[in-house]
């Protein structure tokens, strides 16, 4: 197995007949899925999504690929390929589409409609081709086909991109479903006709490459919530992803059969299920959702309620409500439950906003204590089954940490790809495939691009740093009035703090050895306003360190008189 190396400079130039894959996101990480494929000069992009922030990036909103490595070339680039419409998947498309608008968007009904709706608020009207399961088209120089794949959402696709090179596929995000709620089951005949051509580059979803056996069936959830349902006796309040429209199908169905109105939360929740009912992915029986003003008209025992916050998200409503910062208010006996899997890095997010729901009275049914979820990623049995069935001739795990990836190439090497034929890669690395053999052959940049409100890519790491030590330790600030002829000191020093847990009144102790060091460094010839900054910083971070064993940030404001 090959593996990425920090010395990887620039890729050499591709060669003629060759073809070139570079992962910008997804590789290493959870979200930010993004693949540029060039052949002939030209490019063809699978997905572009976005990652959420964990609590060590405070204020960031999303996290972007980076899209240096195509700004010089947006005019190659012959379209993106949406596998399908999760947020780690298309999140990214407007930011790109704000550096070319005219770039295609490929992709199958519903997942056209979702990002549509998404681009419509960031005032982007795109070119689109809309595609369908066994469909082929001609993408510049190439032809893609389009395969149906079972996921946690209507309408997913694996894409098989034919070129000169040869055939790359790449599965999106996919499980082995053998009840899908839909009946729309990943099309293991058409992947073992590819397998029969030839796949000479295999990309696949290496999420739960690391859990044994296969994925439950979606439709065994119904069982569950129907006992929770029956046994309510308040509210019910739903939390899952605005995406997951088969696990909404069945509170849908359980609240209909338990004789309870339903009504959405959420912008994202509203807006994702009304374009899933108008495009018939959701059924719908009559007078069952309502407007959530109306439910204050209702008995509680006649009440669901669907929205977003699955994750812990602290604007989302179930966060709000936990934090008894929205209009919904938990109280005792309400039924809560939160349908969905624990993304690593939100635990303990999730586990904050249980135990505020818990607070308040709620039972709160989860993963943990109820079968109230199932993945929509295949799990080692399901992967085994797949690489037999496609026998790739390479094979590059995505979409998933560092154990992921390394989990999935080992069960690809189970089934018999040469080790020297799977490359385990990072976001960034280029994979040349030649000749029949996929190799590592250089790295462009591939770091994270924070959203942070109306800017993207302002905030950098050294930005996150200050903004930890703001939150963790707080700040003091100095302020000194010098002579700017001598450097003496003649106002000041006033120092102030917030957060850091130090008193004002406590700062009398560090006065004197300020200005003992200004005034040894104005008898030096000390005036230079950045020398003195530097001076004071020094002075007062080593008295608060002996003093409190802290490290606030430390703000000295110097003014030359």
């Amino acid at each position: 197995m090959s593996h990425p190396h920090p010395e990887l400079g620039p890729p050499p130039k591709l060669p003629k007949g060759g073809l070139r894959v570079t992962p910008l996101g997804g590789l290493g990480e959870i979200g930010r899925n993004m693949t540029v494929f060039e052949y002939g000069g030209r490019l063809l992009i699978v997905d572009c999504g976005v990652l959420f922030p964990e609590e060590e990036q405070p204020g960031i909103d999303l996290i972007l690929p980076d899209f240096t490595s195509l700004r010089d070339r947006l005019d190659d680039i012959d379209g993106i390929v949406l596998t399908h419409g999760h947020e780690d998947h298309i999140g990214g498309v407007p930011y790109l589409l704000r550096e070319k608008a005219d770039i295609p968007l490929i992709g199958s009904k519903l997942t056209l409609a979702l990002i549509e709706a998404k681009l419509q608020e960031h005032r982007i009207r795109p070119y689109t081709l809309e595609v369908e399961e066994g469909h082929r088209e001609r993408v510049g120089p190439f032809d893609c086909e389009f395969l149906p794949v079972n996921h946690s959402i209507p309408d997913a696709l694996a894409v098989a991109i034919r070129t000169p090179a040869g055939m790359v596929v790449h599965t999106g995000d996919f499980k082995m479903d053998q009840l899908p709620m839909d009946g729309r089951l990943t099309d293991l005949r058409a992947f073992a006709r590819l397998g029969e051509e030839g796949i000479d580059l295999l990309l696949s979803d290496s999420t739960n490459a690391e859990v044994p056996g296969f994925v439950p069936p979606e439709r065994d959830i119904s069982s569950v919530l129907r006992q929770v349902f029956s046994s309510a006796q308040k509210r019910i309040i739903v939390a899952s992803f605005a995406s997951h429209v088969h696990r909404i199908q069945q509170i849908l169905d359980a609240a209909h059969e338990h004789g309870r109105r339903v009504a959405f939360v959420g912008r994202s929740m509203v807006r994702n299920m009304g374009i899933a009912r108008d495009l018939g992915y959701l059924r719908v029986p009559a007078g069952l959702v309502v407007d959530v003003k109306t439910l204050d008209d209702l008995p509680d025992d006649e009440v669901v309620l669907v929205c977003t916050g699955s994750q812990g998200e602290p604007m989302a409503a179930l966060s709000r409500m936990a934090n008894r910062d929205h209009q919904i208010r938990i109280v005792q006996g309400d039924t809560v439950i939160l349908a969905s899997s624990l993304i690593p890095g939100n635990e303990n997010a999730v586990y904050r906003v249980i135990n505020g729901l818990t607070r308040w009275g709620a039972n709160v049914v989860h993963k943990g204590n109820a079968k109230v979820h199932v993945s929509g990623h295949a799990s080692a049995g399901e992967l085994l089954y797949f690489y037999n069935i496609c026998q790739p001739k390479n094979l590059m795990p995505v979409h998933g940490e560092w154990r992921h990836l390394r989990a999935n190439a080992e069960l690809g090497a189970a089934t018999g790809v040469p080790h020297d034929r799977i490359v385990i890669a990072e976001d960034g690395v280029v994979v040349d495939l030649l000749d029949g053999k996929a190799k590592i052959t250089g790295k462009v940049q591939a770091g994270y691009v924070y959203v942070d409100g109306l800017t993207v890519g302002d905030v950098t790491e050294s930005s996150l740093k200050d903004r930890r030590i703001l939150g963790d330790e707080g700040i003091i600030s100095i302020f000194v009035v010098v002579d700017s002829t001598t450097g003496k000191t003649v106002g000041g020093p006033q120092l102030q703090s917030r957060g850091s847990g130090i008193d004002d009144a406590d700062f009398a102790a560090v006065i004197p050895k300020i200005d003992e060091a200004l005034a040894k460094s104005a008898q030096d010839g000390v005036a230079e306003t950045h020398q003195i900054q530097q001076l004071v910083r020094r002075t007062v971070g080593k008295w608060v360190s002996d003093t409190y064993r802290r490290r606030p940030m430390i703000l000295p404001v110097v003014v030359e008189v």
